[in-house]
C-alpha cells in the first residue's frame, strides 16, 4: 500500500470527511441560540441594534374630535382635521414615518432562520439608544425625551405638531419546540404561529435600509424645515414675553 493510500485510510478511520461526502444535516430540533449576524440601523437618526429587528415609532401631537369635544393626543397616523372647529387644525402629514427593519441573514445552528420566525415569535422591547451620531439638522430640532427624542420645548407641555420618536428592538425567545426545519431553513411550527407582539398601536411601514443622505435631505427641505421654523418662531415668542 502506498504512503498516500495508508494516510487516506487513517483519515477515514478517524472519521474525517472523504471527498464528495456530504456533511451531516442540521438536526430537526434546534440546539443552539439564534444569531442575527449583523447590525440593523435607522439611517435617518443613526440608531442601531444587533437584535433581530429595529422599530422606529414616530408620534405627532394632534387634535382628535370625540363626543366630549376636542382633546389633544399623541398619534402615529395623521388625523384629518377637515371639518374641525376653528383653532383645531392638525398638520396635513407626519413628517417622519414609523418604520421597521428586519435582520437580513439570521441563523440558528448554522442554518437560515426564515423571516416568518421573527414576525411570529419575536417580542418588541423598548430600548434607549445612544444619540452621539445624530445628524446636526435633527439635533437642532430634537432633544432627549424619556427613552427617545422629541421636538417639544417643554415635554410636559407639547404643542400641536410636536413630534416624539422612540425605538424598539426585536428579541427572540428560546426556539426549541417553536421551529422546525423545512426546505433547508427554520420555520415556525403551526402551533407556535401567532401575531408578532407589537410595540406600537399602529402598524409601521416596513422598509429596507437606505442611505441617510438620499432618503432624508429631500424630506428635510420639503417638510421638516417649515416645522423647524415654526418651533423656532414659537420659542422666540416665548422668550420675548
Amino acid at each position: 500500500m502506498s504512503g498516500f493510500g495508508g494516510f487516506a485510510l487513517l483519515l477515514l478511520a478517524a472519521g474525517a470527511v472523504a471527498p464528495g461526502q456530504v456533511a451531516a444535516p442540521v438536526a430537526d430540533v434546534p440546539e443552539g441560540e439564534a444569531r442575527s449576524n449583523g447590525e440593523l440601523r435607522d439611517p435617518d437618526f443613526r440608531v442601531s441594534t444587533r437584535q433581530f429587528g429595529l422599530e422606529r415609532r414616530v408620534e405627532m401631537y394632534q387634535w382628535r374630535a370625540g363626543e366630549a369635544g376636542y382633546r389633544r393626543v399623541w398619534n402615529q397616523a395623521p388625523i384629518d382635521s377637515a371639518g374641525f372647529a376653528p383653532g383645531h387644525e392638525n398638520p396635513p402629514a407626519v413628517p417622519i414615518l414609523s418604520e421597521r427593519w428586519w435582520a437580513a441573514d439570521p441563523t440558528l445552528d448554522g442554518a437560515p432562520l426564515d423571516v416568518s420566525v421573527l414576525k411570529s415569535l419575536g417580542q418588541w422591547r423598548r430600548f434607549r439608544p445612544g444619540f452621539s451620531r445624530l445628524p446636526a439638522n435633527l439635533a437642532a430640532a430634537f432633544q432627549p425625551e424619556g427613552d427617545g427624542l422629541g421636538t417639544a420645548e417643554n415635554p410636559l407641555d407639547p404643542q400641536i405638531g410636536d413630534l416624539r420618536v422612540s425605538w424598539h428592538e426585536l428579541a427572540l425567545p428560546p426556539l426549541a419546540g417553536q421551529v422546525a426545519m423545512r426546505n433547508g431553513a427554520w420555520h415556525p411550527t403551526p402551533e407556535a404561529v401567532r401575531p408578532v407582539q407589537s410595540a406600537t398601536e399602529d402598524e409601521p411601514v416596513e422598509t429596507a435600509a437606505r442611505e441617510p443622505v438620499r432618503a432624508l435631505w429631500p424630506w428635510l427641505l420639503a417638510v421638516l424645515l417649515p416645522v423647524l421654523a415654526a418651533v423656532a418662531w414659537r420659542r422666540r415668542g416665548k422668550r420675548s414675553r
